[in-house]
């Protein structure tokens, strides 16, 4: 698959790179390096600096009030991201429960969990307890 990389994708990518390495705190990228327990506080803090940018809920498109980037674009945030030993989200909020809310719920449930899942302050985790009763948001 060959790749069509634009100017605009370039300076997209430059602009990724200078803010995660600027933004990455050392002590965090030191405990990825060593692969050290992550705290709740390193996740969040961490999660506050991509949300800052509309980078945290990454994947999704500008409807669910996403970046909306390209696919070109989204690969090369991912190299980016990548080359900078940061820790991965937290996925079950931006890859798990906003998608299928977004799909699957109603507008009332969009406007209530979206936003807050999109912009970090909610803390999503997945539980299998009982029938239908997969999903789980804290405040």
């Amino acid at each position: 698959m060959g790749l069509q990389i634009t100017d605009a994708d370039r300076a997209f990518a430059a602009d990724a790179r200078a803010y995660l390495r600027a933004n990455l705190p050392e002590a965090l990228a030191y405990k990825v390096r060593h692969n050290i327990r992550l705290t709740k506080e390193d996740l969040t803090g961490w999660q506050e600096v991509l949300a800052a940018r509309n980078w945290y809920a990454i994947g999704w498109s500008k409807e669910m009030g996403g970046a909306g980037l390209t696919p070109v674009q989204r690969y090369l945030f991912e190299q980016e991201y990548g080359a900078i030993c940061a820790p991965h989200p937290c996925q079950f909020g931006i890859a798990m429960a906003g998608p299928v809310i977004h799909s699957f719920g109603n507008d009332e449930q969009r406007a209530r969990f979206l936003p807050d899942i999109r912009e970090n302050r909610t803390f999503w985790c997945q539980g299998y307890s009982e029938p239908g009763q997969g999903l789980i948001w804290l405040r």
